[in-house]
């Protein structure tokens, strides 16, 4: 080789080699960006299925309470009965469901029984009435609060309801099922509230830290409701370094977030190493190539096959790189999907459940009516069938206003609530059932016609709709059918009383009849009852199940005086 051409060869490689660093670089740069972007993707899909998990444990829990507001063990031990019965009863009760704690707080605050009352931590006799759980519930009927069990010395969330002799029942959840799941998926998770106090978290040490710099005055406002140690301060969570990601997504409890950490700073190095070096082969591969054909001829063809061969390996497996990464990525996309689409599904049941159920009784009627009128027609009597196609006008106008409605609960987005006369939603609901009630003896009440309560008058007439119509069924077989109805105007409320002298409530079904599809009868939806006490509870009354009027059954309502 001449001194020129050893110049020239000297010149080119370090060329070569420049460029083909430089490519280096940007190919790693643009790989790094693209794997943090799929990881920070798959992050945020995984703290929404823990978020998912952590929602559907407390939603297993929340109707826990209610259910127990009005057990005969729970009103028995308030008006003084031995508490033993009640005490086995949550003991079984929290074994069953998993819950941490089950117990039945009094007016005054002392604990009346509990599920660990066996325990040497039994919570009975303890004094509740620091809580705040206590007193929102006493106040406002529910309340929940996250705090840390001075008993127990356990932190978990407290579910707690006013019972109907003005106790409170509680149900407390803990968290180590899910923080230990979490621990076994991988990374840091943690759940935190609005002050940024964490409330659980997989990371043991981690509880009770906080996610962001408080102010004292919040910090003694914490330790005070929450029953915090005083000492030592809570931690400060580390910030997120530049070797990991943070995916934050709202729960569906009130102000908490949950937030899920992973370490992403190896598996972005390695995808610059390996994208970097194989634009570098590429390059000094191409740069041989070209070297190559300077040389002499036999010697350039057996090179440039092996380099020819060496690119096309490189390249098939770059090739095949991209396609399993586009593959990924387009599972993850139908997973996202499928779960929105099951949420979609769920949603549109319940809304089409709910519709056929509360429009069945107006299209009966409007049934009834027609076939009436044609008989009416037959005889001449213009007059009736006038009156008949007029109310069979009102009835389908009924029908949209329900769909209306009903579309409008699935939405969450609740109905207005205004004084109107209490005599218009039970006429309503008279009317739809006009021909059903034509077989019963129907005691009406005797009230003032100007009396006004609190409530929406589809949804109240809604409400009389389900009770009437479950009252007829339920006389399908008596010689001497009757159905009575009592108002009684009080301070501030209105208690209405729908009875019946049927064969009353079955026991099994007594036990669960204000859960969905619980019902006798096989044409039942059994979601009649539960219909009818969500109304009545975004009416700001209440709806329930009055076991001592047998026999037959008689259902109480409660209704805001206007």
């Amino acid at each position: 080789m001449t001194r020129g051409e050893s110049s020239f060869a000297w010149r080119y490689w370090a060329l070569a080699t420049l460029i083909g660093v430089a490519l280096a670089l940007a190919t790693g740069w643009i790989s790094g960006t693209r794997t943090r972007e799929s990881l920070i993707a798959g992050a945020t899909t995984g703290a929404q299925l823990r978020a998912a998990l952590l929602d559907s444990e407390i939603a297993r829990f929340r109707l826990l309470p209610l259910a127990l507001a009005d057990d005969r063990d729970v009103v028995a031990t308030l008006q003084g009965t031995a508490a033993r019965p009640l005490n086995e009863k949550l003991e079984r009760l929290a074994g069953t469901t998993g819950a941490a704690a089950i117990y039945l707080i009094g007016p005054n605050g002392r604990t009346l029984a509990a599920s660990n009352w066996r325990s040497p931590q039994s919570f009975v006799g303890s004094d509740y009435r620091f809580r705040r759980y206590f007193r929102e519930a006493l106040r406002t009927r529910e309340a929940r609060q996250f705090a840390f069990g001075t008993v127990s010395r356990h932190s978990g969330l407290y579910l707690a309801r006013r019972t109907a002799a003005s106790g409170v029942i509680v149900v407390k959840l803990e968290f180590d099922a899910i923080e230990a799941a979490w621990q076994r998926a991988g990374g840091d998770t943690f759940v935190e509230d609005a002050t940024g106090l964490v409330l659980v978290a997989s990371t043991p040490a981690w509880r009770f830290a906080v996610a962001r710099p408080i102010l004292p005055a919040t910090l003694a406002w914490l330790r005070r409701e929450a029953a915090l140690p005083a000492a030592p301060p809570p931690i400060l969570l580390p910030a997120v370094d530049r070797n990991q990601i943070e995916a934050r997504v709202a729960t569906a409890q009130p102000g908490w977030q949950l937030s899920l950490r992973r370490q992403v700073g190896p598996a972005v190095r390695a995808a610059q190493r390996t994208a970097g070096l194989s634009a570098l082969m590429v390059v000094m591969a191409l740069a041989a190539l070209i070297s190559g054909l300077r040389q002499r001829t036999t010697l350039a063809r057996r090179r440039t096959s092996e380099l020819e061969a060496a690119v096309a390996e490189r390249t098939a497996a770059l090739r095949r790189e991209i396609e399993e990464r586009t593959a990924l990525e387009a599972r993850a996309a139908e997973l996202r999907e499928g779960l929105r689409q099951a949420n979609r599904l769920a949603t549109l049941g319940q809304v089409t459940a709910s519709v056929a159920h509360e429009t069945a009784q107006p299209v009966a009627a409007i049934r009834t009516y027609a076939e009436t009128s044609v008989a009416l027609l037959d005889r001449g009597a213009n007059d009736m069938v006038r009156d008949n196609l007029d109310a069979i006008r009102r009835l389908s106008d009924r029908i949209g206003t329900v769909t209306a409605q009903l579309r409008g609960f699935s939405r969450r987005r609740p109905g207005e609530i205004r004084a109107l006369p209490l005599a218009e939603a039970l006429d309503g609901a008279l009317l739809i059932l006009k021909e059903q009630l034509r077989t019963v003896r129907l005691d009406r009440p005797q009230f003032d016609p100007a009396l006004e309560v609190m409530g929406g008058r589809v949804r109240l007439e809604q409400v009389f709709v389900n009770l009437l119509q479950n009252a007829v069924e339920a006389l399908a077989e008596r010689p001497d059918p009757r159905i009575a109805i009592s108002v009684t105007p009080g301070e501030g409320q209105v208690l209405i009383h729908i009875r019946d002298n049927g064969p009353g409530i079955a026991p099994d079904i007594a036990a669960r009849l204000f859960t969905p599809f619980a019902t006798s009868r096989t044409t039942g939806l059994g979601l009649g009852l539960v219909i009818a006490s969500d109304i009545m509870t975004e009416l700001g009354g209440t709806l329930r199940w009055v076991r001592e009027a047998a026999p037959g059954a008689c259902f109480e309502l409660v209704l805001r005086r206007a």
